[in-house]
């Protein structure tokens, strides 16, 4: 009989010649993953996540849990082993908000977590020690390296909008033309208060989220908006902003849906926003703004799945930015929501693989059928029970455990490696017919580093040969997150020109251009 011990021993000296044995049994089902170093894609921007709605209380949480947290979305240190102490998120978005906090339970949002404060006192002045919370996270990120920031409103404050509530009546905008001055000065003295209290510069405002939808049910703060609106709107905030020397990009229009980028029949006054807003010539045509981000928005709930039909819409979505030159996409919210067409329904919290995986999914999608340029998540920190959360906590406002979820790592196999500046370069997989799920294959060179992430859906180690065209790769290092791995670091083995991909797994590979 081996001991432990001895096992531990000879192990190192046996591993290969075992490797070489399975992969021998396995090559017939070998895949080739394929890399072309010269044929490039979008740049990539960022990979952010927002504060809302839980940082508010957790960034009062006592300060070794919080300060917990905050490496868990921003460190890029490492570990006593090597394996990650974060995900290095690249963008975190700020919820600027709009008082509803303040009116209690006459603000009609009954959830107190979604509720916000906002700066603006109702006498017009303001008090910068509100949303201490999130300026609590906003100095952490930067603290910890993230570089870019947005803020975001749901409504504009209380006090501009027609019902004095942060949220709509009827589904009809919930602002008045002639308060949208108010709402832009206001914009801008939040860019530059948060700066004095914080050191933090918002790299971005995005005024408006979600327009088509009618926010009128008080479930949160909302605001619904027309095309017409929208642009009328960040006129007054362009101008408003050059006035006052506001380097900050302004950041249209967090569309509910991708559909609406497009031409879409059920809301027509809110769709085609592409065209709408970046094509010269139309009506609503903000594109030469001096202070609008050559940057449309969008959401992609409700459009992940089945798989065929995401791809044909994002493709479509790709061919109408191409059409406009130097207008980028942004994927700037998502979550699991719905039963996505039976494949996973967003109920019930799932710390574990599958909902892992199918994120993973989602942002491969959006990042090659849609060449998004940046791919952000809806809310970092959840205290519900829905698959909306990268780490979750309990609901309590001044202390609680908090859980690390498999989504969190998934992530981190595209925010910690895959920076701003990194360029997509052609890369997929063949040879798989056999397989119940194809693997999905993605690379990014950023200088002299390569990125390459593979997604193994299926319930077998699947084994790939590496072909790069046009260069040649060193790879170093890969990191994976399975059911037992978050981030986990490893050594790259290779054995008859073959490397393994651990079944249902997101795998990064770190790789030097030569």
């Amino acid at each position: 009989m081996i001991s432990n011990l001895s096992f531990k021993k000879i192990l190192p000296a046996v591993l290969p010649l075992m490797l070489s044995a399975i992969f021998s049994m396995g090559q017939e089902k070998t895949i080739t993953v394929n890399i072309d170093l010269l044929k490039t894609h979008q740049t990539i921007n960022n990979f952010g996540a927002s504060d809302a709605w839980s940082c508010q209380f957790i960034g009062k949480w006592p300060d070794e849990k919080r300060n917990k947290i905050a490496d868990l979305l921003f460190s890029s240190d490492t570990l006593a082993n090597g394996s990650p102490k974060g995900i290095a998120l690249s963008l975190w978005r700020f919820n600027i908000g709009a008082g509803s906090t303040e009116q209690g339970a006459q603000s009609g949002i009954k959830d107190e977590w979604r509720r916000a404060e906002s700066f603006l006192n109702t006498d017009g002045s303001y008090n910068w020690q509100k949303q201490a919370g999130q300026i609590w996270f906003l100095k952490a990120a930067k603290q910890r390296g993230v570089s870019q920031f947005l803020g975001f409103n749901n409504s504009p404050p209380v006090q501009f909008t027609v019902n004095g509530k942060a949220y709509a009546s009827g589904g009809k905008t919930n602002i008045a033309a002639d308060k949208y001055n108010a709402f832009a000065a206001y914009l801008a003295d939040v860019v530059k208060g948060v700066e004095r209290v914080s050191r933090v510069r918002f790299n971005y405002i995005s005024p408006v989220n979600e327009p088509q939808w009618g926010w009128s049910d008080g479930g949160q703060e909302g605001c619904p908006y027309t095309n017409n609106e929208i642009a009328g709107l960040v006129r007054s905030i362009n101008t408003t902003f050059v006035k006052a020397h506001i380097k900050s990009q302004i950041l249209v229009a967090e569309a509910g849906s991708i559909n609406y980028l497009l031409a879409a029949s059920d809301k027509p006054d809110k769709s085609n926003q592409v065209n709408d807003f970046f094509k010269p010539g139309s009506h609503n045509y903000i594109g030469d703004l001096q202070n609008v981000s050559k940057t449309i928005s969008a959401h992609s709930y409700f459009t992940t799945s089945p798989i065929t039909a995401a791809i044909k819409t994002r493709n479509a979505l790709a061919e109408r930015i191409t059409a406009i030159p130097g207008l980028c996409f942004w994927q700037s919210e998502y979550c699991i929501l719905g039963d996505n067409a039976g494949e996973i329904n967003g109920d019930k919290r799932d710390l574990g693989i599958n909902a892992a995986l199918y994120l993973a999914k989602v942002i491969h999608t959006d990042l090659t059928a849609a060449n998004a340029s940046a791919w952000q998540w809806w809310t970092a920190i959840s205290a519900y029970d829905y698959k909306d959360g990268l780490i979750y906590v309990d609901k309590n406002k001044t202390d609680g455990n908090y859980y690390a979820s498999k989504m969190l790592w998934a992530m981190g196999n595209y925010s910690r490696f895959v920076k701003p500046g990194a360029i997509r370069v052609d890369a997929d997989a063949t040879g798989g017919q056999d397989l119940k799920s194809p693997l999905l294959v993605s690379a990014f060179k950023n200088g002299k580093d390569l990125t390459t992430i593979i997604i193994n859906n299926n319930t077998d180690d699947t084994f790939i040969h590496l072909n790069i065209s046009n260069g040649k790769v060193g790879f170093i290092r890969a990191y994976t997150t399975s059911q037992t791995a978050d981030l986990e670091p490893g050594k790259i083995t290779v054995v008859k020109s073959s490397m393994l991909i651990p079944a249902r797994s997101v795998t990064t590979l770190k790789g030097v251009i030569e």
